[in-house]
């Protein structure tokens, strides 16, 4: 894909972009089996785990977990009130969209303590190996300590155009607005109203700004992370992108992520048209 090539241009030292279609990768840019530190696009893996695990029966969305008056659903949907990096109560749950790592940690040891083993065990049990993602893993934090690389981020965003470790219908809820209407500041774009998230996958909505392209429709989901990565999944054009870097988030993601990402999303229903 031509589109793709733009990435070379980026001022990283090194980049691996995928670009997956249902029919598999349509386009893709450098080394895709380098390791790269995923940031916060690790919750959208240990999402998946926690889905697993929900369809296992192990936990349920609305079991308490965390704070007092929260559940799985809360926590996973960052509105348990915990702080962005810490377990400090800062709002009643179900009354922010308060963004928190903290939370992610609390949601794992809670899933880890129900399938009885670590999480970052259950991680690769449960998403990493039957999905043959065999350079990935959680070395650290369930919010934003796990490493992988683009080959392997393209067999999950594959998984989740079409999944097959839980079902399609679960798949859609957690791609859906859950606690809608509730504002909260998205990290590096600001305060969005409302700050609309789903069951661990960001969705795009109306936001404004935002890292996706201006171009994508509201049902985009994905996540993004400080380490210069990004996923995001398109469901009205059955595509998915992976962008991993080895440069921190700042001023020159913000500026080049969205034409990319637009001009990714162009070629793609190009092709189709």
């Amino acid at each position: 894909m031509q589109s793709v090539e733009v990435a070379a241009s980026w001022p990283v030292g090194n980049v691996a972009v995928a670009v997956v279609t249902p029919d598999g990768v349509a386009g893709s840019l450098g080394d895709q089996q380098r390791v790269f530190p995923l940031a916060s696009v690790t919750k959208l893996l240990t999402s998946y785990a926690v889905l697993v695990a929900v369809e296992e029966g192990a936990v349920e969305w609305d079991q308490p977990a965390g704070p007092e008056g929260s559940t799985v659903r809360h926590l996973i949907a960052h509105t348990a009130g915990y702080a962005f990096d810490e377990a400090e109560v800062q709002a009643a749950p179900g009354t922010r969209r308060i963004y928190s790592n903290a939370g992610f940690d609390v949601l794992a040891s809670f899933v880890g303590e129900a399938c009885e083993m670590p999480f970052a065990t259950y991680l690769h049990e449960a998403v990493f190996a039957p999905l043959g993602m065999s350079s990935s893993a959680l070395t650290g934090s369930a919010g934003a300590g796990a490493e992988s690389c683009a080959a392997d981020l393209a067999l999950f965003a594959a998984e989740l155009l079409s999944p097959r470790l839980v079902s399609a219908e679960l798949v859609a809820e957690a791609t859906s607005v859950v606690f809608p209407g509730l504002n909260g500041v998205l990290p590096g774009y600001g305060m969005q109203k409302p700050n609309d998230w789903g069951l661990g996958f960001e969705i795009r909505d109306s936001k404004s700004p935002h890292w996706t392209g201006l171009s994508f429709s509201p049902r985009t989901f994905g996540h993004f992370g400080q380490s210069g990565t990004f996923l995001w999944v398109d469901p009205e054009i059955s595509a998915a992108c992976v962008a991993l870097t080895d440069l921190r988030f700042g001023p020159w993601a913000v500026e080049a992520w969205t034409p990319f990402s637009d001009g990714v999303r162009a070629e793609l229903v190009s092709r189709r048209a």
